[in-house]
């Protein structure tokens, strides 16, 4: 699979020629609805691909079929697209769509039984986006979460979100924040804020990055009777923007300690993860035209 994957990558890379990037759009993780952004080109639509390897998999700090022992080594792709539909007087798009679809696959277990048994999880997200000025995005988006395995049940979730950017003061820590409730599943609300410094390294255009969040499931958002759960997380990333084939590229590698209340760590199944601080690494490589 991981070769097939990369050959599809690969093939992209050679038939594509997109001119230098002039310009960031905005990206909406499936997982949480964070708020960040992409450097692109100055054409309107920007197809966005990427491939992630992971030790274990945790969607807003609980257990998410996966735990972090690199027992399964998830790999998850995404792939999707910035639309610009509208741009301010200096040519500098400030509206867009957002679409991504971001699913995971590992090595099953016996419990896994539905075909395709190692295709675990399929998040599917479209939202939209739009630029106040002064380093300032805010968007709404609403994701469709499946298992195609059938090992998890199926949720909606609509969000609100929004991100600041700049080099001075607050902006400098790049701050964020999201608002989740879902339509399907079960009730209550999510909400996060987070940050993520950044310094230069020197060499190029390379970034170390110490993102940090805080996230609160109200009334149930986690599980059903589960009340309000807490989580945190905090880490250090290391970003390696690229140019190859007229096209971005970005490399990155993150590595977060995960913590977790007594409640969170204690729900999912019989194979869940318990341990309060879990060590969560991932690699991800990231093609944006």
């Amino acid at each position: 699979m991981g070769e097939r994957i990369a050959g599809a990558v690969a093939s992209l890379l050679l038939v594509v020629a997109a001119p230098a990037a002039a310009q960031d759009v905005p990206t909406i993780d499936t997982e949480d609805a964070s708020l960040g952004g992409t450097a692109v080109g100055v054409r309107r639509f920007h197809p966005i691909v990427a491939l992630d390897i992971r030790n274990g998999d945790f969607a807003r700090g609980g257990y998410d079929d996966d735990a972090a022992n690199l027992d399964r080594v998830p790999v998850h792709v995404q792939a999707g697209f910035a639309w610009g539909l509208h741009s301010d007087a200096a040519g500098r798009q400030d509206r867009w769509v957002v679409a991504t679809s971001s699913n995971g696959f590992h090595t099953p277990v016996a419990a896994e039984k539905v075909a395709p048994r190692g295709w675990y999880e399929s998040n599917n997200l479209l939202g939209v986006v739009a630029a106040l000025g002064a380093g300032v995005r805010v968007g709404a988006a609403y994701a469709i979460k499946v298992s195609p395995n059938g090992v998890s049940d199926t949720t909606h979730e609509l969000s609100l979100t929004a991100a600041l950017d700049g080099e001075r003061g607050i902006a400098a820590l790049h701050p964020s924040a999201a608002v989740t409730t879902r339509t399907l599943g079960t009730g209550g609300v999510f909400t996060q804020v987070a940050i993520a410094p950044e310094l230069g390294l020197g060499r190029g255009d390379a970034t170390l990055r110490f993102p940090a969040l805080v996230g609160v499931g109200w009334g149930g958002f986690y599980a059903a009777g589960s009340g309000d759960v807490t989580y945190g997380s905090a880490g250090v990333a290391v970003t390696q923007p690229f140019a190859a084939g007229g096209a971005n590229w970005r490399l990155r590698g993150e590595l977060l300690a995960v913590v977790r209340d007594d409640t969170l760590r204690r729900l999912g199944s019989l194979d869940a993860e318990t341990a309060t601080v879990v060590p969560l690494a991932t690699v991800t490589l990231a093609l944006a035209l």
